[in-house]
């Protein structure tokens, strides 16, 4: 099965230790619900770190990357729950990407997942694409103990949506980064794969200047509908 749509919302978040039980069940209980009810979305999984930072990553799979700017959703973010309020006073780290989805070789879900953060030329994005979905994702997502993967682009008039409308608090960015997840049973055959096709080396040809960032997580919990 693909991606339950071509738009997704990461999130990610860190709380400091005497906060994170209450976190946990805000996400587990409150936060994931709520989003999945709001139009044009499908289906929320979050993670916890084994080798990155902050701690937590969430992802949520929606129809496109313009559900996560429409006037409702905004208004929901603006008029966020009491629960929500107290949860998220307490972030230590937040930062969230708005995804245009480009490539998308899922299968199924995975409790293992790595993700990679990269700023391109946005002038190679097309050969970029053609790289990823023809020859590096499908031998990377053939090695045993993985399973799939996607990458999206952050789109940056609907990641700086909530900033004009002044609903969040964080930095404004200047550059679309873009963001890979890959999936499989094992995370660090996930890690170990990962690493080996992500390097500066093989991303300098798409105008990526600097190293990219990945880490490693593990599945925690998901809802969908």
């Amino acid at each position: 099965m693909a991606l339950l749509g071509k738009g997704m919302l990461i999130t990610l978040t860190e709380v400091s230790a005497r906060d994170e039980r209450d976190y946990n069940e805000w996400y587990n209980r409150e936060h994931i619900d709520e989003r999945m009810n709001l139009p044009g979305f499908h289906r929320a999984r979050r993670y916890v770190a084994v080798r990155a930072a902050p701690k937590y990553l969430a992802t949520y799979e929606c129809d496109s990357v313009d559900d996560l700017g429409t006037p409702g959703y905004l208004h929901t973010l603006a008029n966020q729950t009491p629960w929500s309020q107290a949860v998220m006073a307490r972030f230590t780290h937040f930062s969230r990407f708005t995804l245009r989805i480009q490539v998308d070789q899922t299968h199924g879900v995975g409790g293992a997942l790595a993700t990679v953060r990269f700023v391109p030329d946005p002038r190679r994005r097309k050969a970029l694409v053609e790289w990823l979905s023809e020859q590096a994702l499908p031998k990377l997502i053939a090695r045993p103990g993985l399973l799939g993967a996607a990458v999206g682009e952050n789109d940056l008039e609907v990641a700086h949506a909530p900033l004009q409308d002044k609903s969040m608090d964080h930095p404004r960015a200047e550059e679309a980064e873009w963001v890979a997840l890959i999936e499989g049973t094992d995370v660090a055959a996930v890690g170990a794969a990962t690493r080996s096709l992500f390097t500066q080396r093989r991303l300098r040809p798409f105008g990526v200047e600097t190293a990219p960032t990945i880490g490693t997580y593990r599945f925690l919990f998901g809802n969908q509908r």
